[in-house]
């Protein structure tokens, strides 16, 4: 049976609790499934330059993802594809870029068998945007003075929940905050706001709903498109 307590003066507290070893077991088992699976080698890069459209296009596909707020949507629930042709000018408009490659061979591989067996040669191979696949993207647009808008933060399905998004989101936010841009926005749907509250965001203090303009067949509307959420500013020391 194990004691929890605490020990003053070399004797143990007089408020103490045991736990049977079913319950220490279980607790243990609980903290090993709630422990983040570890990310494998990847690349972050800035440079719109790395970024294929082509491959861009396959990695919002892969995540479901769509650039248009109110996308046609397929009966077995699957996003249109976006247009590669306004990918590529919306790539060059934007102010921020971020892309992360990882190798092909770990996007489907377990992480405990990532060091073990394979092709040697290839992992000797610099990991790089030109050897490795694009597994995550994020970008901003801003006037480059005062506002930023941040969009399309999406990580390949079978790396979520490593960290990437974060590292995505943070990577962003220097790069906007470097230019003295602090007034930093995103829009998010209710299943994304944990994502952006546990990366700094917060609910806009104007209680603000963006409203989008938007085309349905040959009549115009106005939409409620989703819920702003913006950067928390750290607080200043007096």
């Amino acid at each position: 049976m194990a004691v929890v307590g605490s020990v003053n003066g070399g004797s143990l507290h007089s408020k103490f609790q045991t736990l049977p070893p079913a319950k220490i077991f279980n607790s243990q088992k609980r903290s090993t499934l709630h422990r983040r699976p570890p990310s494998p080698p990847i690349f972050i890069s800035t440079n719109l330059s790395d970024v294929n459209p082509i491959h861009l296009q396959d990695l919002y596909s892969s995540c479901n993802h769509s650039c248009h707020r109110f996308p046609n949507i397929s009966p077995d629930g699957r996003v249109e594809p976006v247009d590669v042709d306004k990918l590529r000018i919306a790539l060059s408009h934007s102010s921020v870029v971020v892309s992360v490659f990882a190798r092909p061979e770990t996007v489907t591989s377990l992480p405990e068998n990532l060091n073990t067996g394979g092709d040697w040669y290839r992992r000797m191979i610099p990991l790089t945007p030109f050897s490795g696949k694009l597994v995550g993207f994020g970008r901003a647009v801003s006037d480059n003075g005062l506002t930023a808008s941040i969009y399309d933060v999406m990580v390949i399905p079978s790396l979520q929940g490593r960290g990437i998004g974060r590292m995505i989101l943070q990577r962003i936010i220097r790069l906007l905050t470097n230019k003295g841009i602090y007034d930093i926005a995103a829009l998010c749907s209710d299943q994304e706001m944990g994502f952006f509250k546990a990366c700094g965001f917060g609910d806009d203090i104007l209680g603000s709903t963006t409203m989008m303009y938007t085309r349905s067949g040959n009549h115009i509307m106005v939409k409620s498109a989703g819920r702003k959420v913006l950067m928390v500013p750290p607080l200043r020391k007096p």
